[in-house]
């Protein structure tokens, strides 16, 4: 069925609704690398069509190592998101980015293993640009919605995504800050990689809630320090969803988000399946 281009919302730890949504729907979808995280929930803000998915499920049922990257960022594609702004709860790997702040960030350092890394398999293979992660036309738009909605917001920083669920040691900590890390989570780089794949402008909005473990003034992470500051931000979040689906300009065609995929497959067609051609099909185009 075609579908009117959407802005596309993975909510992190915490954030598990949109509640400002109106004409809601929800939708189970299928895809096939299976399951995604829980049903997605479209609407719309204003004239922007809105496409949500709770990373973890309603509940947080679905562990950061458990998470079927593929089907989620696949559904979105799916439901005509062309756009897709990643809420995610991070640790603090400086001073100056203090619990309760938002980070706009625009590098990933990848320290996950055994997820499944790529759309691409089965005699398809395909190798996108991947160097410049983050959309910067969307995450300008991320910026001033954080602006405006009044929250301290660091432009531009480095996430280093780890594979959980477990938090990192004192010594993984003070490593991954001498490689000048800003910010630390379990689930955005495997996000970014995927929402390339797709040809989706991908952004990240950072939402530090501790310290990690590295700051000898606080005490160690741990969740009930997290979910205190999570439930103070997700009005926050929310309310940045609100203001940028506002900002939002049409999507651009010539975006190289948009494009990543016009010189990536290298397989020939006699190289590959009909099947592994026609289930990656939906990443080639726009579902409109």
């Amino acid at each position: 069925m075609a579908q009117k281009e959407a802005l596309g919302v993975i909510g992190g730890s915490g954030l598990y609704e949109i509640d400002e949504l109106e004409d809601v729907e929800e939708l189970r979808m299928e895809t096939p690398f299976g399951d995604p995280s829980d049903l997605y929930v479209t609407g719309r803000i204003g004239d922007q069509r809105l496409v949500f998915l709770p990373r973890h499920g309603r509940g947080h049922r679905v562990a950061p190592h458990e998470i079927n990257y593929r089907a989620n960022i696949f559904g979105m594609k799916l439901l005509g998101v062309t756009r897709l702004l990643a809420i995610s709860a991070v640790g603090s790997m400086r001073e100056e980015i203090a619990p309760g702040h938002f980070v706009v960030v625009d590098q990933f350092i990848d320290r996950t293993f055994g997820r499944a890394p790529s759309f691409f398999e089965d005699g398809m293979v395909g190798h996108v640009s991947f160097a410049d992660p983050v959309c910067s036309s969307l995450a300008r738009v991320a910026v001033a919605a954080a602006r405006e909605v009044g929250v301290t917001v660091h432009e531009g920083g480095t996430y280093v995504c780890i594979n959980g669920p477990q938090f990192s040691t004192r010594a993984e900590s003070n490593l991954y800050r001498s490689w000048g890390v800003d910010v630390i989570g379990m689930t955005n780089a495997t996000e970014a990689k995927m929402a390339r794949e797709a040809q989706i402008c991908f952004c990240t909005v950072a939402l530090a809630t501790d310290y990690d473990c590295w700051h000898e003034g606080h005490g160690d992470v741990d969740v009930t320090a997290v979910l205190k500051i999570i439930s103070q931000n997700v009005g926050n979040a929310r309310s940045l969803v609100r203001a940028a689906a506002h900002l939002l300009p049409p999507t651009d065609p010539g975006c190289p988000c948009q494009r990543s995929l016009e010189h990536a497959v290298l397989s020939s067609p006699k190289g590959s399946s009909e099947e592994a051609r026609q289930r990656l099909a939906p990443l080639f185009g726009r579902q409109e």
